[in-house]
């Protein structure tokens, strides 16, 4: 089959060529985003291959149909920039892949609370400046800190498993309660007692209407005093501007994120001399209690090559007329 890569870096290259080499699939990589503007490079490719930040949305949809596409094969779990709807009254399939290293996003994400707590990056800079003191380092046992979990799916399944080794007491919310968290002594509570009692707050949940600004002034104000959040799930799951004032009041007493509700024009590029003209993100850089990545929790040899690899095969089982098994039904 014809495929159109969008967004793609030498590291998408590598890993899905290796997968290619027995799939036997057409690959055209593109660098650029996929938008309205970039939208006519697909042209004659009955499958569009795309990532977290390309636009699906339903313009982009009908005239990806009318040039031939059939196809949408997201190389990520979340599909939440794609109109679903749409895609379906099109007649465009839509592929995923659900699950590709849990274990990549968990260690990222207990990886930041440990950076926040113990001013890993702070002592860094320090030593390498010959600054050898520990005044502002102060962080705090791990152990006997009670850790709020908000989506408890294989990846909230695997920072479960993660702190309880580190003798954290461990909540939950969610729709659906794990067996798998049950039997680690995860205790599921509401949301509001899940804010109020955490003294760390960690968010593996999907974006939909019902968590877009899961985290706004409202639900901060629920928090303890100097409550660390993480996000390594969606950047609209938190409401940056209510966040920058949760900071400011020092409510929140750190912030760790791997993912930014504006993220599209700033993440995997490099833009070291650019202006910035996001100013809601540049001031979360100002903070000395914030800690930013760039959309790489998920970016480990396992966890790409997994990607590569379930990616070609949703795309081959669309070719060959076989069931999709990873195929998205709705939003």
């Amino acid at each position: 089959m014809k495929i159109a890569f969008f967004s793609t870096k030498p590291y998408d290259r590598k890993y899905f060529d290796l997968a290619n080499e027995s799939a036997g699939h057409e690959i055209t990589y593109f660098e650029t985003r996929l938008t309205r503007q970039t939208l006519k490079l697909a042209e004659g490719y009955e499958c569009a291959c795309v990532f977290v930040n390309d636009q699906v949305d339903a313009s982009v949809l009908i005239a990806l149909a009318a040039q031939g596409t059939r196809l949408i094969a997201l190389r990520c779990a979340g599909f939440n920039n794609v109109d679903i709807n749409s895609a379906k009254e099109l007649g465009i399939s839509v592929v995923r892949v659900p699950a590709y290293s849990p274990y990549a996003v968990a260690e990222h994400t207990v990886g930041l609370m440990l950076a926040l707590n113990r001013k890993i990056y702070w002592a860094h800079s320090r030593v390498r400046e010959g600054n050898f003191s520990l005044d502002g380092l102060l962080g705090f046992d791990m152990r006997n800190r009670t850790v709020g979990l908000v989506g408890t799916g294989k990846i909230g399944e695997c920072v479960a498993a993660i702190l309880k080794g580190f003798g954290c007491k461990i909540i939950a919310y969610d729709k659906a309660q794990n067996p798998a968290c049950e039997k680690m002594g995860v205790s599921y509570v509401s949301r509001d007692e899940l804010f109020a009692q955490s003294d760390i707050i960690s968010l593996h949940c999907p974006l939909f209407k019902e968590t877009y600004h899961l985290i706004g002034m409202d639900a901060i104000a629920k928090m303890k005093k100097g409550v660390m959040i993480i996000n390594t799930s969606r950047g609209a799951l938190i409401d940056a501007k209510a966040a920058i004032e949760g900071l400011k009041s020092e409510k929140i007493g750190y912030l760790g994120i791997d993912v930014y509700e504006e993220e599209e024009e700033l993440f995997f590029e490099d833009k070291t001399f650019e202006i910035r003209t996001d100013d809601v993100f540049a001031r979360l850089t100002t903070f000395p209690n914030v800690v930013i990545t760039g959309h790489q929790a998920y970016f480990t040899e396992e966890a790409v090559s997994a990607i590569a690899g379930t990616t070609l095969e949703n795309i081959t089982a669309y070719e060959a007329g076989q069931e999709l098994v990873n195929v998205v039904t709705n939003n």
